[in-house]
This record gives C-alpha cells, sequence and structure tokens, in this order.
C-alpha cells in the first residue's frame, strides 16, 4: 500500500502528465472534423475544456509537491509547448488556455513539502474526477472509431490514430483506478516496454504519414523509425528484457532529437506537412515521458 506521500506524488505527476495529454486529444479530434459534422467537435470541445479545469486545479495542488526529475523530464511542459500552443491555436481559431502552461512552466519541487490530510483528501476527489471524465472520453473515442470504420463519418484523422489515443486514455483509467487503491498499476516489464514502444512507433508511422511527400529525408526517417519499434515490440521476452530495455531508451532518445527538430521546425515553418506544431510537441513530451520510465528501468 501506498503511503501518503507517494500516492499523493505519483497521482499528481500521472495527472499532470495525462491530464494535458488528453485535452489534447481532444483539441485533435475538435479541429479535425469539418464543419459539415459540428456535433463530435462540439462534445470534444466540452470535454477539452473540461480537462482544462481540472488540470488548472491539479497544477495548484502539485506547486512544490511533485519530483524534481519529473518536472526536468520536460513530460509535463517542453520549452516548446508555449509557442506550439499559440501558432496551432491561430491557426485552427480553436481555443486553447495558455495561463495553464505558462503556470506549468513555474512549478517547483519542495523537498521539505508537507504532504497533509487535507491535500490526500483533495487529490483522492481530483482522482476520482478524473475517473469520471477520461470515461466520458473513452467512451467518446469507440464511439468515433466505431462510425469511422463503418464509413458513417468523415475525418482527417486515421482510425488508427483514435485507437492510439483511446489506448492511452485506458491506460490513464486504470492507473488511476489502482492509485485510488493506494496501488500502483501492476505491469509486467515487458508489457510496458511494449506499450510504449508501440506507441512511439505508431508515432513515427504517423509523422511519416502527414509529412507532405516533398519532405523524403523526414519520411524515411519517421518510416525507418516505425519499424525500429515494431522489431523492439516483438522481440521482448522475459529472458531479453534487460536487452530490450538498453535498445528501447536508445531507440527512444534518437526518435526523441527527431521530434525535438521536428517540432522546432513545425514552430519555425521550415516543416512542409498536416501537423500542427502542437501535436509535435505532444508527441515529443510523449516520448519524454517514456525515457524517463526507461531511466528507472535501467536503475
Amino acid at each position: 500500500m501506498l503511503s501518503r506521500e507517494d500516492f499523493i506524488k505519483i497521482s499528481l505527476e500521472i495527472n499532470l502528465f495525462f491530464q494535458r495529454i488528453m485535452k489534447e486529444h481532444m483539441f485533435f479530434i475538435e479541429t479535425g472534423f469539418p464543419y459539415s459534422n459540428p456535433s463530435y467537435p462540439e462534445k470534444a470541445n466540452i470535454l477539452k475544456m473540461s480537462f482544462e479545469e481540472i488540470l488548472i486545479e491539479t497544477v495548484q495542488l502539485a506547486n512544490g509537491a511533485v519530483s524534481e526529475s519529473v518536472l526536468k523530464s520536460n513530460e509535463l511542459v517542453t520549452p516548446y509547448t508555449l509557442d506550439a500552443e499559440e501558432l496551432t491555436s491561430s491557426a485552427t481559431k480553436a481555443s486553447i488556455n495558455f495561463d495553464i502552461t505558462i503556470a506549468e512552466l513555474n512549478l517547483m519541487s519542495d523537498p521539505d513539502f508537507v504532504y497533509t490530510q487535507w491535500l490526500e483528501d483533495a487529490v483522492y476527489n481530483v482522482n476520482m474526477r478524473s475517473i469520471n471524465l477520461v470515461e466520458e472520453v473513452i467512451a467518446f473515442k469507440e464511439l468515433i472509431l466505431e462510425e469511422m470504420l463503418e464509413c458513417k463519418i468523415a475525418t482527417a484523422l486515421y482510425p488508427s490514430l483514435i485507437a492510439h489515443i483511446l489506448r492511452e486514455a485506458k491506460l490513464y483509467r486504470d492507473m488511476l483506478k489502482s492509485l485510488q487503491q493506494k496501488q500502483v498499476l501492476e505491469k509486467s516489464t515487458c508489457e510496458v516496454l511494449n506499450f510504449w514502444n508501440r506507441i512511439m512507433g505508431e508515432h513515427a508511422g504517423f509523422i511519416e504519414g502527414l509529412l507532405d511527400p516533398v519532405e523524403k529525408e523526414f519520411k524515411k526517417t519517421a518510416e525507418e523509425f516505425s519499424i525500429v519499434f515494431e522489431q523492439l515490440e516483438r522481440k521482448c521476452r522475459k529472458n531479453k528484457q534487460r536487452e530490450i530495455v538498453g535498445k528501447s531508451y536508445r531507440a527512444t532518445k534518437e526518435l526523441m532529437d527527431f521530434k525535438r527538430d521536428g517540432t522546432i521546425g513545425l514552430i519555425d515553418c521550415d516543416i512542409k506537412s498536416i501537423i500542427v506544431p502542437l501535436l509535435g510537441d505532444h508527441v515529443l513530451r510523449e516520448a519524454n515521458h517514456y525515457l524517463r520510465l526507461l531511466k528507472l528501468m535501467c536503475r
């Protein structure tokens, strides 16, 4: 059973990461549908704003309480997040609460922080409300995916992308449900590696598919990353875990560098694609998150 400090710290760190991921998923859905089908963008916008509201609360609770390693990992926000948000909001005319990003950039870790009963209760409440929200998100994504596969709706999003973000939402929900029992979600090393290696490989595949055909070198590199992570996912076995952890770390580090350069290129308008800058920053943060997990596995 988790101690009060661990429960608070882990809950806040997971929520800070995934609440932002969830709200951005809703942003991408909101902007990925034509105006002829307004019900899906409207629903996505409502869920996006709901996650923004709870993320504001989480940031306020988290100041001083979270780990320095998480703040320094650039998985919550990066040096590019605010620029990416501003450019993407301007281009799409869809709203983003920039104040949340500014507040997250100013988050601190306090080694002398006191983890009180009041804070534990507040975090428990945030977890429960986040579970309810993410259940709504899961149902919404499942509906979209079902209707896409039955060719009932038109969208600029890949069905495999909806399936991808659906898996992330389910992981978030399962982690929160375990935390509410004062436990960390139990997964084997290979299960964690395979989940995130699949995510990284699919990121590379989506990037390749969204780049303009003239960006031949970027497309080739993205395709190569997709193959590398697909192979890593297939190879993880109990007796090879240590080897796969090392290979995954090196591949993810290289992919992170590629995503960082791509995000900068999108912000500077130097890359021809249909990728908005916020999507570049979004997948960069997920690579940073996975890198931190891999570092912990290497200990």
